[in-house]
């Protein structure tokens, strides 16, 4: 690991202020991706500030919905019986992912902005339009198996890792930060960029900008909800496919639905399509199996990652069937 200098921040402010005076200062939270990413040569601050004495964790209700601290603890989350209650799909991924040893020390901010696992991304020999513009994406003809099948382009087929990202996604979510010009509340569906021709440009956020809080607005049908996730294994694994589904059914018909996957899209991918199958549609098997195949016909899969669309469609199906059920 390259030599860096550390800092430990009393406020927001003078965090915001110290980052984005200097363009190879970062943030320091939880650090169980960023610290990976640097023994690794993929990222090579000369400094960090650490968050961890400034007053941004916590979860309180708000309007109905919550807000969370954006320094507030993966388990925290996961364990919080507002959370628990109102919005299990949100518990159920979080309490999917990572290992409770790494769940206890990462956060809501640093889940969001954790970075692909990608082989090719966190291996500084091989070339990587994420890791260095212009290189080359070596998983286009290389060993892409768990790559993404949505929001894929010529540049870039590396999958977003969060399973938090993709319930809050679901949920419409709101990331609340804070930057030298003041305080700005983004949509979720806005936070992420696609690929395109600039898959190292992963956000909206600028240099410096800090997030704060995410927001979660009431949503009555989510109390039903659901996050399943489908893997090589039944833990500690990332996901191959994952659906979060909540539906408003009355009547047999489907009244509302808010549905997100992932482990098969370049960022927590939204699925508008199926959500448009599903609303005003009786509350069956049929109108799921649709649902899904109107989604996925967008997916590009490559030589050996066409599995996932089958997969995915088992799964949100599935899940679709849980949450109605």
């Amino acid at each position: 690991m390259n030599n860096f200098a550390y800092g430990r921040a009393s406020s927001a402010e003078s965090a915001v202020a110290t980052v984005a005076a200097r363009p190879r200062v970062t943030f320091l939270a939880g650090g169980t991706s960023l610290l990976d990413l640097m023994k690794l040569d993929v990222e090579s601050p000369e400094a960090l500030v650490d968050l961890t004495g400034i007053p941004e964790a916590g979860i309180v209700e708000v309007d109905g919905g919550v807000r969370i601290g954006a320094l507030t603890r993966n388990s925290e989350v996961a364990a919080s019986h507002l959370i628990r209650e109102r919005f299990p799909l949100l518990a159920e991924a979080i309490a999917s992912g990572a290992s409770p040893q790494l769940r206890h020390m990462a956060t809501v901010g640093g889940n969001l902005l954790q970075r692909t696992r990608c082989a090719y991304f966190r291996d500084v020999l091989a070339p990587c339009n994420k890791r260095t513009p212009g290189a080359g994406c070596s998983a286009l003809d290389g060993h892409h198996r768990t790559h993404a099948i949505l929001g894929t382009s010529d540049a870039c087929i590396a999958t977003h890792p969060s399973d938090m990202a993709v319930a809050l996604t679901a949920l419409d979510a709101t990331v609340v930060v804070q930057g030298r010009e003041g305080d700005r509340r983004i949509p979720i569906r806005d936070f992420y960029h696609l690929p395109g021709d600039t898959p190292h440009v992963e956000t909206v956020l600028a240099h410096g900008e800090l997030i704060t809080a995410v927001e979660v607005p009431l949503l009555s049908f989510a109390a039903g909800s659901r996050y399943l996730k489908v893997r090589d294994r039944a833990t500690y694994e990332f996901a191959l496919a994952s659906a979060a589904v909540a539906l408003e059914v009355r009547d047999g018909v489907v009244r509302a639905a808010r549905v997100a996957l992932g482990g098969v899209a370049t960022v927590p991918w939204r699925a508008l399509a199926a959500e448009r199958v599903l609303t005003g549609a009786a509350c069956n098997r049929e109108t799921f199996e649709r649902a899904a195949r109107a989604e996925l016909e967008a997916a590009r899969p490559r030589r050996d990652n066409g599995f996932k669309v089958e997969l995915c469609r088992r799964t949100l199906v599935r899940a679709l069937e849980e949450v109605a059920g």
